[in-house]
């Protein structure tokens, strides 16, 4: 069991899916956490009520990350650090999946993509590191992408492009702050189960096609994130910089899959 005792951290929409799934695993590693969310509503009160039960502090911050960037991206830094006192993890999790075909894409979907998908975490990102290197703390920040950053889907222009320039980000990044003494590392899960992914239960075709394009041919929850993102922020990690790692079941290894004779 890999342990984050004595560290606290910010996850970005964590009150469900892929970002609930990080904080309750900080949280079973020893981590203090701050939940984000864009209200303090049901879902919140069960991922803080969940992490407080693991016997480490728990707090929350509302935002709306899709707001105008510069003063939601400074009150949640704020609320954050007065929350909880001490951060040295970031998480930036908090991500929309709302799209169009590109030629029917308009300016005000592809900025709200933009403006949550890449602006928030970029100057949030920026925001803890201005702090982190004023204060001498070895900081950790932790990206989560998605395979669209490395295989397009023809819907979903916009979201490949945002996930896109999350993987460059971290690289960037990692550039320039490891001479900081600050981590960047990215996490990029293949079809998980969250509320954004839910036409996999609904659709039993659609369930099978995709667990066809999986190598080991599973599609799980988004559990299967939590242990990676606890590794790559803890202690263990401490000479990996500049990385992405997918969660896919293989899924980015495999060209195409052979169709089953049968497929029906």
């Amino acid at each position: 069991m890999i342990d984050l005792k004595g560290h606290s951290a910010l996850i970005t929409g964590s009150t469900k899916g892929v970002g609930r799934s990080i904080a309750e695993a900080f949280a079973a590693a020893g981590a203090n956490v701050v939940i984000h969310g864009r209200k303090r509503d049901a879902a919140a009160e069960e991922v803080l009520a969940k992490c407080a039960s693991l016997g480490v502090q728990a707090e929350f911050v509302a935002a709306d990350l899709m707001d105008e960037t510069i003063p939601v991206v400074d009150r949640v830094f704020a609320d954050a650090l007065a929350a909880q006192g001490t951060i040295d993890i970031l998480v930036n999790n908090a991500g929309t999946y709302i799209d169009k075909p590109f030629l029917e894409m308009e300016w005000d979907t592809y900025n709200r993509t933009m403006r949550l998908n890449v602006a928030a975490p970029y100057f949030l990102t920026q925001r803890f590191a201005q702090h982190w290197i004023a204060n001498q703390v070895a900081g950790r920040v932790l990206m989560i992408g998605s395979i669209n950053g490395r295989l397009a889907e023809p819907t979903h222009s916009c979201y490949d492009t945002s996930k896109g320039a999350i993987e460059a980000m971290v690289r960037s990044l990692c550039v320039s702050l490891a001479p900081q003494n600050i981590r960047v590392n990215g996490l990029a899960p293949g079809l998980v189960r969250t509320p954004l992914t839910s036409i996999i239960d609904r659709d039993e075709r659609f369930r099978r096609w995709m667990e066809l394009h999986t190598p080991n041919g599973h599609v799980p929850g988004s559990d299967v994130c939590g242990s990676g993102a606890v590794y790559l922020c803890s202690d263990d990690a401490w000479h990996v910089h500049g990385q992405i790692l997918l969660i896919d079941g293989g899924m980015s290894a495999w060209q195409q899959p052979d169709m089953p004779d049968n497929w029906q």
